[in-house]
């Protein structure tokens, strides 16, 4: 089934969007790139960076990731000149994916005003370069990957949001797409259910083992994924929640368990696990909803289905974003920024099939050119910050690309 007129990438891969990522390597140069992002006043234009000063590995490869994501056609950096960051490795491994790159460097260009004119005249021709060398090509949904998170949880979530995305999940694997799920974090006591659905017993034990991890890495913190807000929306307790979060899987069988910047090559159904594999050093594996959108995309997600009960207004740069409420309260609420209403499940008025078809059909409008509700409304949340984590770790890992 072709779903779309995509963009060719020379990895093979094929975007949905063509996006120029402006990229400043240090909070030290976020305010160059941010203004730079502004005069540019194009929508496919994006803002991502690093605020970090000192080298982190797993910056490093997520950005190499992010940078060279099938939606993006070309990148400008906007470094400082004296942090940590390797940009010469970065801006490498975008020139060698075949998309054009430029460098600017604050300290070398004489300041913020001359920074912000030499980028802006970067994005100009990095432009020219793409529209120079863009090659649409057919895309079908094997050429796919989609991801799914949750976020503000109520009490809804589990009963309608989440399982019609698990439908949905079902029926776009069928199809030959890449479904990506994740929260390692907020499915404890799930592995066992998850672990008759593995693909293998190496899988199984691989599930095993990043949920195990999980654990005992919110133990050490002192705090899991249960929050105030959760129990003000009629969630009881963190294994309510858990198996709320577990059922946007659906029900076909996982295939590979993949970390970070790890893209399944075969199609499929595959958990992502985010949690370090040692003990806590630098905070909580994710700090917003936007980081576990981030860690999607570097695992190649076109887009991605967020769930949420009690509301939520973010998008991404990047990868759209496609916003589904369980609660019918909140779609009246906060309709401008919901694309699927699921809360007609709990009124009656559609079943988890109807929306999961629904979900499903919007995900080829959305891959097709179609905008989502945050990218119309100018959503672009974007975050990075340090982790220590493995690019393997407990994972099992087939068909990799």
């Amino acid at each position: 089934m072709i779903i779309a007129n995509g963009y060719a990438r020379g990895d093979g891969r094929i975007g949905i969007r063509n996006v120029v990522a402006v990229i400043y390597l240090v909070e030290c140069a976020h305010h160059v790139a941010r203004r730079v992002v502004d005069l540019a006043d194009d929508a496919e234009v994006h803002l991502l960076g690093f605020p970090g000063c000192y080298p982190n590995d797993y910056a490093l490869r997520m950005m190499k990731a992010l940078a060279t994501h099938a939606n993006v056609g070309g990148a400008v950096l906007v470094s400082l000149g004296c942090e940590g960051f390797d940009r010469e490795g970065l801006a490498a491994a975008i020139a060698q994916s075949g998309r054009p790159v430029e460098t600017v460097v604050i300290q070398q260009a004489g300041g913020t005003r001359s920074s912000i004119e030499a980028a802006v005249a970067a994005v100009r021709r990095v432009q020219q370069e793409m529209r120079q060398d863009e090659r649409r090509v057919p895309m079908r949904l094997s050429d796919l990957v989609v991801g799914t998170i949750c976020g503000g949880s109520d009490g809804t979530s589990g009963i309608a949001a989440n399982p019609a995305v698990g439908r949905a999940f079902d029926r776009l694997i069928d199809a030959g797409a890449i479904c990506i799920f994740e929260e390692t974090g907020e499915m404890i006591g799930c592995e066992g259910p998850m672990a008759t659905r593995a693909a293998s017993p190496e899988i199984a034990s691989a599930i095993d083992q990043a949920i195990g991890n999980a654990e005992t890495y919110y133990r050490a913190m002192g705090y899991g994924s249960f929050a105030p807000g959760n129990a003000e929306g009629g969630l009881s307790t963190l294994e309510e929640k858990s198996a709320g979060a577990y059922v946007k899987s659906g029900s076909r069988p996982i295939n590979g368990v993949i970390r970070p910047t790890q893209i399944p090559g075969d199609p499929g159904l595959y958990l992502l696990d985010v949690v370090p594999d040692t003990p806590p050093k630098f905070g909580f594996p994710n700090i917003s909803d936007n980081a576990e959108i981030v860690e999607l995309m570097s695992c190649g997600a076109h887009l991605t289905l967020f769930t949420t009960g009690r509301g939520s207004v973010v998008g991404s740069a990047v990868a759209p974003v496609i916003k589904i409420t369980g609660n019918p309260e909140t779609f009246a609420r906060m309709g401008e920024d919901m694309d699927i209403d699921a809360g007609r499940i709990m009124l009656g008025d559609a079943t988890l099939d109807t929306v999961g078809e629904d979900i499903f059909d919007l995900v080829l409008a959305v891959a097709g050119g179609a905008p989502s509700k945050s990218e119309t409304l100018g959503h672009r949340e974007f975050i990075l910050g340090y982790k220590s984590i493995e690019a393997v770790g407990p994972a099992c890992f087939p068909g990799a690309r």
